[in-house]
């Protein structure tokens, strides 16, 4: 999702002048990494910032930071610094985030049986 669209979801959600609730839930959940991220601060609990790095390899530092902020924005995921040396930080799920992972599930559950169609049309 580009960050122009992004923008103008919350600047309707400011002005009250919003109607599209699935628009919405795509705003939140669209980014090439989110729907994973989700999946396994969800799934697996909290997890430091190099930890997520090390699940995905091709991912850049900008983009999981960006990524990471705007789910942090959007209230679905906390980051919680500890006043350790050197600094500990980890990243975990909300319950609003908690309630966004059946539908991460449900999106595991369909692409897994949908690929296993594609795989037998493809025998």
């Amino acid at each position: 999702m580009t960050d122009s669209l992004r923008q103008d979801i919350r600047d309707r959600l400011a002005q009250k002048d919003y109607h599209c609730e699935k628009e919405y839930t795509l705003s939140i959940l669209s980014g090439k990494w989110k729907v994973v991220i989700l999946w396994h601060l969800g799934v697996e609990g909290p997890h430091r910032f190099s930890d997520l790095q090390k699940l995905f390899p091709k991912i850049s530092h900008k983009m999981l930071t960006s990524q990471l902020r705007e789910l942090i924005e959007d209230g679905i995921v906390h980051r919680e610094v500890y006043p350790d040396v050197p600094p500990k930080v980890e990243y975990s799920m909300t319950e609003v985030g908690m309630s966004i992972l059946p539908i991460v599930e449900m999106m595991y559950t369909w692409g897994l049986n949908r690929l296993s169609q594609l795989k037998e049309e493809s025998k």
